[in-house]
């Protein structure tokens, strides 16, 4: 495993490799980003991680300050599934070195997260744009419960470079919990509680497939129900259709998207 810190660094370690395949990550690994990294591994001649805890994608200064690191634990669990490259750079590498122009989403794409997270987006795309000019990957793996943030990426990078965008499954604990590195901010108590929360967003889904006519009034009633009895904040509950993320799901293959704050950590999902 090569432990990449400069420009120059990366540079000359992938110069020649034309078959590599990114992680793109900001540390506090589970089990999910190892999923990605095997992934990427099967899928790819060589693989690169890369740790950054982006600043421009927080649109709240304390959530980027809070945001849990965890350095030494990564890269342990890196070193012991054998990734190739793992790359460190600073702010100042990905933002003085690198200049592009301004990214910002159109008024129609300002959904779900995007809506609730001003400039998020807008962050999550210009630091990929910079990955994707600096590393050039065959591929880049995301997870499917940040579903938006892959729709997005992979909408606006194939546009613009032969780097494919791969989609991987959500990765749950035994209590149905998408595994996220915020989960680390919730105690025992409130992560059982979210295990709960999943199952009941299960079950709603089942409900809104079966009266597809009566979707507004069936989530609007599941958000009554799910505020009484675990006393959450959602942002929002929808469900949208996987082409473009509209809210018309009659005949397409859609998902029921969430966001909600549990002990002030949001946490979202998809089902």
């Amino acid at each position: 495993m090569k432990l990449l810190k400069q420009i120059t660094d990366l540079n000359k370690a992938i110069n020649e490799e034309n078959r590599l395949g990114f992680v793109p990550t900001m540390g506090s690994l589970h089990k999910g980003h190892e999923s990605l990294i095997k992934i990427s591994k099967k899928k790819c001649k060589k693989t690169l991680v890369s740790i950054f805890v982006n600043p421009t994608q927080f649109n709240d200064k304390n959530d980027y300050k809070n945001y849990p690191r965890s350095l030494k634990k990564d890269l342990k669990i890196l070193k012991k599934l054998n990734v190739d490259f793992v790359y460190l750079p600073t702010v100042d590498q990905i933002y003085s070195e690198i200049k592009i122009s301004k990214i910002t989403l159109n008024l129609s794409q300002k959904i779900l997260c995007a809506k609730y997270r001003e400039g998020h987006f807008d962050g999550v795309l210009d630091v990929v744009n910079r990955f994707v000019k600096l590393i050039s990957p065959k591929i880049i793996f995301l997870g499917e419960k940040d579903y938006q943030q892959y729709f997005l990426v992979k909408n606006f990078i194939e546009k613009r470079y032969k780097t494919k965008v791969h989609l991987c499954k959500t990765i749950r604990n035994i209590n149905k919990v998408a595994l996220s590195s915020r989960n680390y901010l919730l105690g025992k108590i409130n992560l059982k509680k979210s295990g709960l929360i999943a199952k009941k967003l299960i079950q709603l889904k089942k409900r809104v497939s079966k009266n597809k006519n009566k979707t507004n009034q069936v989530l609007q009633n599941a958000k009554k129900k799910l505020y009484k009895q675990f006393n959450i904040t959602i942002e929002y509950l929808e469900c949208r259709n996987l082409i473009n993320l509209s809210s018309n799901i009659h005949g397409k293959k859609y998902k029921l998207f969430i966001a909600y704050y549990l002990n002030n950590v949001r946490l979202i999902d998809n089902f």
